[in-house]
């Protein structure tokens, strides 16, 4: 019995919220192929059809796009209907895609495919952040990290199989097979999905300040707060995507992306090497600074991050003709980068409240697709092997984003909080009175 004399409400083992999370996770991973895996099917596509790389890439382009600027609508949904029901429509959706995918003859049915595949991959995504950030509202920070690694670890373990049966069987086999696996294996996992309930007896750490309000996608988006960490978000990405998307250009440049590497006993082509271990500093930052994020601040998580990102950047510039240093300021900076997608869902939360997280947590989520529309921005400044420019512009993007976060967004954030939260309570204290019940219940 509770202190109240109400029964204790009783959870299944499959309701608590670490299942729940768990649950979660794997839907990521299972969705991650959509995006992972994609450049594993480029080639045998333009082996048997000849439409052009660039061509087929325009797919990858489609689906990117959907998958990021649809997820606050998805995320909308599952505030308002629950997980389940948004997931299992996902589910569907990754299966049919990849199917067509399998039978496509034409680019109009490849671009149909792609956009199909974006509205699953963004309902997934969309949804187990967002769960992520309503279960655990004293660990987002590690809750929303963990989410987000899956999402890299499902490719990680698949990308194997899923070549294999590309070498053996074709490419239409292996989008054909994987794409019924893992619409099947997501749509029984939204069946085991339950609305989040806000945990008793959790306390939100005081390095992260929370608002009591819960505040709408609508309400947020006219508040000069969210759109300060939206100018940082898309400053860290953009200046993330512009280094990292250019790995492979700089490496060959650089005359070293064929060299072999022997590390942990394994040799490989350094441009690889590198690759297998930015994915991994990729994937483990997540949950790792999410976690640091619970525990020190947000604003202060990201000064020191995103100052480390910038000075990432700077070690390849001027020490990355050497390969071992290339390998390690490579890895360094996308251990600095993959952190945006656990702090900010979390930061979203913690200032916007925990009713609207999946709605208002995709709303930022754009951010992603409006920092990729300034990756070209590399290109233009790489004009003649110029490499030192487009690093300069990322650190520089990099290192503002860390002085904004912390003498800038901090700040403003705090006044705002506890502004928020003295109006809601001198709010309460009126609503008791005016109901003749004390104050203090």
């Amino acid at each position: 019995m509770q202190a109240n004399g109400q029964p204790e409400e009783k959870t299944s083992f499959l309701g608590g919220r670490w299942s729940q999370l768990v649950i979660g996770i794997i839907c990521m991973g299972l969705v991650a192929n959509l995006q992972y895996s994609w450049t594993l099917f480029v080639e045998p596509m333009q082996a048997k059809h000849h439409w052009g790389i660039a061509a087929i890439q325009v797919a990858f382009s489609i689906f990117i796009v959907v998958e990021t600027w649809l997820v606050p609508i998805e995320g909308w949904l599952v505030d308002r209907f629950g997980p389940r029901p948004v997931v299992a429509g996902g589910a569907i959706c990754v299966g049919l895609s990849w199917i067509m995918y399998s039978y496509a003859e034409t680019l109009a049915v490849l671009y149909t495919a792609a956009v199909i595949a974006g509205v699953g991959a963004g309902c997934v995504y969309g949804t187990c952040v967002g769960n992520a950030l309503k279960w655990f509202p004293d660990k987002r920070g590690l809750a929303a990290g963990l989410t987000a690694a899956g999402f890299g670890a499902g490719a990680a373990i698949t990308v194997i199989p899923i070549a294999n049966m590309i070498r053996g069987s074709g490419y239409e086999a292996a989008f054909f097979n994987f794409g019924i696996v893992q619409g099947v294996a997501i749509f029984i996992l939204a069946l085991l999905l339950v609305k989040p309930r806000t945990p008793k007896g959790v306390t939100v750490s005081r390095r992260n300040l929370a608002t009591k309000v819960d505040y709408t996608s609508g309400q947020m988006v006219r508040t000069p707060v969210f759109w300060v960490i939206y100018v940082c978000f898309v400053a860290v990405a953009a200046g993330g995507l512009m280094a990292t998307a250019q790995i492979g250009p700089i490496a060959k440049d650089y005359g070293i992306a064929s060299m072999p590497m022997t590390l942990f006993g394994a040799t490989l082509p350094l441009l690889t090497m590198t690759l297998s271990i930015d994915n991994l500093c990729n994937g483990f930052t997540r949950p790792l600074c999410g976690f640091v994020s619970d525990k020190i601040g947000r604003e202060n998580a990201m000064f020191i991050i995103f100052l480390g990102e910038g000075l990432a950047m700077l070690g390849l510039m001027h020490f990355g003709q050497n390969p071992y240093m290339f390998v390690f300021f490579a890895a360094m900076t996308f251990l600095c980068w993959g952190e945006i997608f656990s702090i900010f869902p979390a930061l979203c939360a913690d200032t916007f409240g925990s009713k609207n997280a999946a709605s208002n947590a995709g709303t930022l989520y754009t951010a992603k697709g409006t920092a990729s529309l300034l990756v070209p921005l590399a290109s233009v400044l790489a004009v003649g092997g110029h490499w030192d420019r487009v690093f300069i512009a990322a650190a520089v993007i990099s290192i503002a984003a860390a002085i904004a976060a912390k003498f800038v967004l901090a700040p403003m954030r705090r006044r705002w909080i506890e502004s928020v939260n003295s109006n809601e309570g001198q709010a309460s204290v009126s609503r008791s009175v005016a109901m003749g019940a004390p104050a203090s219940e």
